[in-house]
């Protein structure tokens, strides 16, 4: 894995003023994946935007990690029944253009 891809967890939480605690709390509920290198924890970059909107959830709608988890969970099933819809919605418009044929 490329150190590119990482963000220290202590740089992190420094320029975003939170508490690496906040951060840890997230990898118990499998929310986010910490990686550990030369004794040191990292976060994949990827995870970023993820990572600030449970934030937000956090400290600006002072929703505690349980709702976070809920919430977060809710919203990955939403997004996959999205991308079934809009499968199925591209079959039946390829369907209906072979009947009109």
């Amino acid at each position: 894995m490329s150190s590119k891809n990482l963000i220290q967890i202590k740089q992190f939480c420094l320029y975003h003023e939170i508490e690496n605690t906040f951060i840890k709390d997230l990898n118990n509920y499998g929310l986010v994946e910490i990686i550990i290198q030369e004794n040191d924890e990292f976060l994949q970059s990827e995870q970023l935007p993820t990572i600030e909107k449970m934030m937000r959830m956090h400290y600006d709608l002072n929703i505690n990690m349980e709702g976070i988890d809920a919430i977060y969970h809710l919203l990955n099933k939403i997004e996959v029944l999205q991308q079934h819809l809009t499968n199925t919605q591209n079959k039946l418009r390829i369907y209906e253009e072979n009947q009109s044929e």
